[in-house]
């Protein structure tokens, strides 16, 4: 096939005083929708590609998730003396168990 050929099947043309011409715009067109088909309709509100229904779907496993995770996080960093002092010794059952005290007898300083 001709280069000239070539570029008239694709959409560009070299007619006129501009040269090599831009590809063709689409036409614009409507989505076909049977009149035997199901009857729906797009969500209204989205969030990017989600709508409110997919939120609610997985709310309880992003907050089991989150919660889970938070816990983990906290117990893993158990050893770091500011964690203790400012989060665990605070909570109501298993608080005393963060508190270290040291004996006069075993404290060098």
């Amino acid at each position: 096939m001709r280069p000239t050929l070539i570029r008239r099947a694709y959409g560009l043309g070299s007619e006129g005083h501009h040269g090599v011409q831009q590809f063709r715009q689409r036409v614009p067109y409507k989505n076909f929708k049977s009149q035997y088909g199901p009857q729906y309709e797009s969500a209204k509100i989205k969030a990017g590609h989600y709508d409110i229904s997919y939120f609610r779907r997985i709310a309880p496993m992003v907050t089991a998730f989150g919660a889970s995770a938070g816990i983990f996080a906290l117990f893993f960093f158990d050893g770091i003396p500011r964690v203790q002092k400012d989060i665990l010794q605070k909570i109501p059952v298993i608080g005393d168990f963060f508190v270290h005290e040291v004996p006069a007898e075993d404290n060098p300083f």
